[in-house]
């Protein structure tokens, strides 16, 4: 996505403004988070901003950004396996309706830059195909891998004929198997929530794409709403944007831009948050591995695991996960009620509008 993109219904080159500390800029960081950055990012359309080099090494075993006190009883590895179990039988049907549309996958697609049925690109937690199904639009399907680590999910994307010829496999997203220098792009929507580690996600991604090779990670955005906010950290991985730019840039990525996007009747992502709430993308600029040096693993899958205590964090994560599917329906019902013309949007954008943070 190095392309620059102009917020829809608003003015090329645009200057997006945000309000410290709880607005646009900041999206709520507390005590405990402000560390991340620094200084506010630039939110422009088509501005660029030089920024420091970043720093290449971390001492900490994890790079997780989010505080011991926000649990995530989902953002593991076996718990989002057996998540997925379940929800692969009803996640075309149920969760991409109110999360997930065409439309939206379209337009997170858009700052890939598919621009060649040539590319070589692999699709990272693609899940039932889903996403794949946007990519192969435009991409030749034998120039395709989607990799996933539920066989449930795989099951599902290995039955849609649109998907025939493209390579699917499982896999860690973590722990890629695929050689340095490989791909021209990496595209990852609806996965990171689930990385105990996203940071080494994000440089796995790095490192599998080849020199001038462009990033497209999708995925959801903090919430500011204090139940909102609750739940989330409760579920899974809600990253501010923030976060998003910083673990690119950590990983060795140039050119990154971060692209906001919603159901056009959803109003509320910055609010509530949203499972999809943004495309972020990044560019290969050195060929080889990336410069990040990175501690052990998270999390050691092979590890035996209490039983009660996985039951427990199952069962709490998928009752927060309920929350996810509700806010959806409300906000729809909403819209039906209330167009979203009527009202005044304050300091939040609407769902159809977009930023980019040029670094």
């Amino acid at each position: 996505m190095a392309s620059t993109h102009a917020p829809s219904g608003a003015a090329p080159g645009r200057i997006l403004r945000a309000r410290a500390p709880s607005g646009l800029g900041y999206l709520g960081l507390g005590p405990s988070r402000s560390a991340l950055l620094r200084r506010p990012l630039a939110l422009a359309t088509n501005h660029r901003v030089s920024s420091a080099r970043p720093l290449l090494r971390c001492a900490a075993a994890s790079s997780s950004a989010r505080p011991a006190s926000a649990p995530r009883f989902i953002q593991h590895k076996k718990e989002a396996f057996w998540f997925y179990r379940f929800l692969s039988i009803v996640y075309d049907h149920v969760i991409n309706p109110g999360h997930w549309t065409e439309d939206m996958r379209d337009d997170a697609l858009e700052p890939a830059d598919l621009h060649s049925r040539k590319l070589k690109v692999v699709d990272v937690g693609g899940g039932t195909g889903f996403t794949t199904l946007g990519i192969v639009k435009h991409v030749d399907k034998e120039n395709v891998t989607l990799l996933d680590q539920s066989p449930h999910q795989l099951d599902k994307a290995r039955q849609k004929d649109a998907l025939k010829g493209v390579q699917i496999m499982e896999g860690d997203a973590e722990d890629l198997p695929f050689p340095t220098d490989t791909f021209d792009r990496y595209i990852s929507a609806g996965s990171i929530e689930y990385w105990p580690d996203p940071q080494r996600g994000i440089k796995e991604a790095y490192r599998v794409l080849r020199l001038g090779g462009k990033a497209c990670l999708i995925g959801p955005v903090h919430p500011t709403f204090w139940l909102s906010r609750f739940f989330a950290d409760m579920w899974m991985l809600f990253p501010t944007e923030e976060e998003y730019i910083q673990w690119f840039k950590a990983a060795g990525f140039r050119d990154v831009q971060l692209k906001r996007i919603g159901p056009k009747w959803y109003r509320g992502v910055r609010r509530h948050g949203l499972i999809m709430g943004c495309s972020v993308t990044g560019v290969k600029r050195e060929s080889g591995d990336s410069p990040l040096q990175l501690g052990p693993k998270a999390e050691d899958v092979s590890k035996p695991v209490n039983p009660i205590t996985f039951f427990f964090c199952f069962l709490l994560g998928t009752i927060c996960a309920a929350y996810y599917v509700l806010v959806p329906i409300y906000m729809r019902i909403k819209d039906q009620i209330v167009p979203k013309g009527s009202q005044s949007k304050g300091w939040e954008l609407s769902c159809s509008e977009e930023w980019i943070a040029s670094i």
